[in-house]
């Protein structure tokens, strides 16, 4: 299965069966915009704001998921895991929905805005996930150093930064996040293909453009 970027927090995840893209956006805030023709079959929203919301902008009649529970669409597996925008219990910024996607047998975590280290239920919810896609620009949503924690609890195979300064200037540059992780020598891609049997055997930080 294959992982491109399109910006901010949104990602197309094309396996053999479907297509998912997480996340669309829509905002006037964005120094980047969403790409046009984008097609899926599933679109998975985390929360109600219009930098992650933008469901109509994803052609192909795609079925939109915007919460919690069990989906099962196309031979893709997604399960919506409920958490919080912000450390108040969502009184700052509302509730959020984090996501674990199977698409080909490959797990994949998209945390959304998660705005607060994680239960052990949540973790529990999230055991065994590959690869996870995590914010990392603080602000609105946990910093390098609670990215870094939450990463360590979860123990992924791969990490994917996303929702920081290359797409909204408010937010810290992606630069913090491989810093306090070590990987500063991170060079971006512009995708990452990915299966079950390929998966590293230790932890990597994957930058995609």
């Amino acid at each position: 299965m294959e992982i491109h970027p399109l910006g901010h927090s949104s990602f197309r995840l094309r396996g053999k069966q479907a297509t998912v893209v997480t996340d669309p956006y829509d905002a006037k805030e964005m120094s980047v915009k969403f790409p046009k023709h984008i097609e899926a079959d599933v679109v998975t929203i985390s929360h109600d704001h219009s930098d992650h919301n933008a469901a109509a902008l994803v052609e192909g009649k795609p079925y939109v998921i915007k919460g919690p529970g069990e989906y099962e669409i196309k031979g893709i597996s997604v399960i919506g895991i409920a958490s919080f925008h912000d450390e108040q219990e969502g009184k700052e910024r509302g509730r959020n929905t984090m996501y674990r996607i199977e698409v080909d047998n490959v797990k994949i975590a998209h945390l959304g805005d998660i705005g607060h280290v994680l239960s052990s239920v949540q973790l529990d919810a999230l055991d065994g996930v590959d690869v996870l896609l995590i914010p990392v620009g603080g602000t609105y949503t946990v910093d390098a150093e609670k990215a870094a924690q939450i990463i360590s609890d979860i123990e992924p195979k791969i990490v994917i930064p996303m929702h920081d300064a290359r797409s909204n200037k408010d937010l810290a540059p992606l630069e913090a996040f491989l810093k306090k992780m070590n990987k500063t020598d991170a060079v971006p891609v512009p995708k990452l293909t990915i299966s079950r049997d390929k998966l590293p055997a230790v932890m990597e930080v994957v930058v995609l453009e």
